[in-house]
């Protein structure tokens, strides 16, 4: 298993956000993360990035520890966090080289020129980020978490806000990276997730309510509207 994720949960307080989430993801799957706004997505998300320290539980990455093996837990994982926090003011391919070589990529500029190609960005690549579509720029921050070639891919509604022509290239990046990764990706679209996925998991109130493969996609249906209802 690419990713083993082991009863995390995690407090704000006295609010408690996440509760004793579980599941694995295998290299070639494609995993829907679905539940209604505040169920805990984009928190469990965090967890297994790394980006929230204290929680209970455990998360592995081809075996690496998130909390005891940083390091080498972090270097496989391309994160694309729900806010995408570019650096507006840098060219796409200057900051795309910036981050090549926060991986210590030896030949950064030919990663970068290999990147711009895979993600659709050649018209793009001389302007700066704050010019960019927004789609555009989500295709940026796709790039920037694929350049160093991790084995899976984290990414928090990489589609919102985007229109029809634009998710469709997206998903078929995202199709075309599942073959050698493992991908987990949130979403408030059960048809959009269920167009590319091999398994949907379900969060609400912070709890894994279904982990079901993408063939059941009419008895999800149901289970969506009743918990996007509450």
């Amino acid at each position: 298993m690419i990713l083993e994720v082991q009863n995390i949960s995690k407090n704000y307080g006295s609010q408690q956000v996440v509760k004793n989430v579980s599941f694995s993801i295998a290299k070639g799957e494609i995993v829907g993360f679905l539940g209604p706004n505040g169920a805990g997505k984009s928190t469990t998300m965090k967890i297994i990035a790394g980006c929230l320290s204290e929680h209970k539980g455990n998360v592995k990455i081809n075996s690496f520890d998130i909390q005891t093996q940083a390091i080498e837990a972090k270097s496989q994982i391309g994160f694309l966090p729900e806010e995408n926090p570019l650096y507006g003011e840098m060219y796409v391919s200057e900051y795309l080289e910036y981050v090549a070589k926060l991986y210590s990529s030896f030949q950064p500029k030919e990663k970068v020129t290999e990147i711009i190609q895979y993600t659709g960005l050649q018209t793009e690549a001389h302007k700066k980020i704050d010019q960019l579509s927004k789609g555009y720029k989500q295709r940026v921050g796709l790039a920037q978490a694929i350049i160093h070639n991790p084995n899976l891919l984290i990414l928090d509604e990489p589609t919102s806000g985007l229109d029809p022509n634009q998710i469709e290239e997206i998903n078929k990046l995202l199709l075309s990276l599942s073959k050698e990764k493992a991908i987990l990706f949130s979403s408030h679209s059960l048809s959009e997730v269920a167009s590319i996925c091999t398994r949907i998991l379900f969060i609400h109130k912070g709890e894994i309510v279904a982990d079901r493969p993408y063939t059941e996609i009419e008895n999800l249906e149901s289970l969506f509207k009743e918990l996007t209802k509450n």
